[in-house]
Order: structure tokens, then sequence, then C-alpha cells
């Protein structure tokens, strides 16, 4: 048999293409070793660490001499004199679980009215009109002022005694009397949200509007030319398509909004009805001196975090091919 009988053209080919291919990964491989070197400096060590504080006693005063005392600072027990059992721990602490339910609560709110209101800011700035590229420049001002400036001018604005909201309200008849909107535990969840809402919205506008300009206006130019109504050609055209982008805006936010920190700490800084995780871990890693405690719950919160965006990317994948099976 000739060497073509036994390696024919296209075999040969496939190999070629198989040898590009695998220059290709491994170029792509040391090209990404800078960031990986990166990332493992700056993330991957830090979080490390604090996964290891988390199992041992350390404090501020001694963050190097901390003994591993295991799983204490998650959950253990110990027997009374009485033979009763007493737990101990993160996970038999309840302004610990006061906490986590804060921040899903602040993340499901937030989030949710953050996407909706993200989708109709979007799909206006997505019309064509006169001065659009000025409103979409100005709609981003609120995401663009830094978190604590925001927050510091929301607490004038929020103040029962000074602040303009209360005034209009009156003036308005909505309220008969001024209202402590950061300082009392009725309000203060509803005037975190208000803040959040109010600041990131352009943020989910921006992600989803992009997402909107890469859809075909053909496929608009078809529909309405079929007579199809706007409200059909919304959620059987423009939002299927734009899923994607939905789903990036959204963990994203998720993300964020899990760890919020800065504007819970400046506008209601020791209000157990706002208090989230992350304040509760800041509180035990420098005021309370327990350093270790503390990391142990930033260690959960990361832990959280990650099955939240795990789960959530899975159940947008099942979803997205059980739609292109169909």
């Amino acid at each position: 048999m000739t060497t073509e009988a036994t390696n024919p053209p296209h075999t040969a080919a496939r190999s070629g293409m198989s040898e590009l291919k695998r220059q290709r990964v491994r170029a792509a491989m040391w090209f990404l070793v800078p960031m990986l070197a990166a990332l493992a400096i700056v993330a991957a060590w830090p979080l490390a660490r604090t996964i290891w504080f988390g199992f041992t006693d350390t404090t501020l005063n001694n963050l190097y001499g901390g003994e591993f005392i295991g799983f204490e600072n998650y959950l253990t027990w110990r027997e009374l004199s009485s033979g009763a059992i007493r737990w101990r721990g993160i996970l038999a602490d309840p302004s610990w679980w006061n906490a986590v339910w804060n921040t899903v609560y602040f993340a499901v709110i937030s989030v949710f009215f953050e996407t909706v209101f993200g989708m109709i800011v979007a799909l206006v700035l997505n019309a064509e009109f006169k001065g659009r590229g000025l409103v979409r420049a100005a709609i981003l001002i609120p995401w663009a002022i830094p978190t604590i400036v925001s927050a510091r001018m929301w607490g004038w604005m929020l103040n029962d005694q000074f602040g303009i909201l209360n005034d209009i309200f009156l003036n308005l008849g909505l309220i008969s009397q001024k209202i402590a909107w950061t300082a009392s535990a009725d309000t203060a969840m509803t005037a975190i949200l208000i803040v959040d809402i109010w600041k990131t919205t352009p943020f989910m506008a921006l992600l989803i509007l992009a997402g909107l300009q890469m859809v075909p206006r053909d496929i608009y130019e078809a529909s309405r030319i079929d007579g199809v109504h706007p409200v059909k050609v919304f959620f059987r055209i423009t939002l299927p398509l734009i899923r994607p982008a939905i789903m990036v805006a959204v963990i994203f936010r998720t993300l964020d909004a899990l760890r919020i920190f800065d504007l819970v700490y400046v506008l209601t800084p020791n209000s157990a009805a706002t208090k989230t995780m992350s304040v509760i871990a800041r509180e035990n890693l420098i005021d309370f001196n327990k350093f270790g405690y503390g990391s142990a719950q930033s260690t959960l919160l990361f832990l959280l975090i990650t099955a939240f965006v795990a789960l959530y990317i899975w159940l947008g994948r099942v979803n997205l091919s059980g739609e292109t099976e169909r």
C-alpha cells in the first residue's frame, strides 16, 4: 500500500488542524499565565487565608499566633451542669441569621426592581428620539456618583428634621408627621432599598441596553408589517433575544447586592433591621476583635454567593437549552 492510501489527504489535513488547535491552546494558556498569577496574589491567597483564619481563634492583636480550633467558630456545643446542651458558633447565633435574612431580602428586592426599572429605561433609551445621546449620558449620573457620596446625600434628604423628602410628603399630604427613615426599624430597610435602586438602576439599564442594541432591526420591521402587537413582540421576540444580557446583568448586580456594605454602614450603621452579612462580619473582625469568628462569617458569605451564582447559571442554561430543543 502506498503512503497516500495509508494516510488519505483528509486525514492529514485533520491532523494538521488538530496540531494547529493545540498550538493555539498552548499560546492562549501562556497569555493567561500573568492574569492567573495576578489573581492568585490578589484574590486566591487572601481568600485562602480568610478560610484558614475561620478555623482559628485569631485576634487582631495576634494575627499570626492563633490556634487551630476546627469548626468551633461555625458550630459547637457544650454540656451545662444541668445536663442541657448549649450550642455556640455562627450557625447558632440569632444575629447572624438576622443578617442572612436582611442580606437575602435586600438582594432579592433590590435586584428585582432594578431589573424591571432598568428594562423600562433601556427600552426608552433604545428608541430613536432627538437628544438620545444626552439622555443616555445623564441617566448614568446616579451610578457614577461614589456610593459614600450618594449615601451622605440621601442621608440628609431622609433626615427626619431637615430632610427634603419629609417636607415634600407633608406638603402633598402623603404623611401626617415627619418620619425618621434611617433611624426607625420599620423604615430603615426601605430607605436602603430606595437609595440602592436609585443608584444602580442605570447600571442595569446600561447592560440591558447593550443587549437591545444587538437585536436585528429586521425582526421588528417584519413583525410590524405582520401587524403583531408591540406587547407580544416584547415577550416573544425582544425578551428571549436579550435574555443572555439580562442574565449577565442580574449576576453582576446580585454579586454586589449580596455583599452590600458601604451603603448600610453609612446610612444605618447600628440598626439590626438592616445589618447585613458583610456588616456583621466587619464588626467581629474589627470592632469586637474576633478575627477568626469574623473570617468564618466572611467564608460563609463567600460560599453563599458562590452557591447562588452557580445555581443561577445552571438554571439559566437548563432553561435556554430547553427552549433551544423546542
